[in-house]
């Protein structure tokens, strides 16, 4: 599994919503530095249990689409005497 990486932009967007959150429902100051160590222990706290859902989402749709195709190919078959 690769490391998991935000652009700046996406990190700065995060610690904003951390921030505000923070904020605005545990009525507590938190700043940047901090918001982006909850952002990195989070990651790697429960990163790898959304990256296996996203997987396994994949992996369920890929087989859905599968089985369709597996339909339409065997509408292509023509009639044996």
């Amino acid at each position: 599994m690769t490391e998991f990486r935000l652009s700046r932009e996406e990190t700065d967007r995060i610690v904003d919503k951390i921030k505000t959150y923070f904020n605005d429902e545990l009525d507590q100051d938190i700043g940047g530095f901090e918001a982006e160590f909850l952002i990195e222990f989070f990651a790697k706290a429960i990163g790898a249990h959304f990256y296996n859902q996203g997987l396994a989402d994949a992996r369920a749709l890929f087989a859905e689409k599968a089985e369709e195709v597996g339909y339409l190919v065997e509408e292509l078959e023509k009639p044996t005497l």
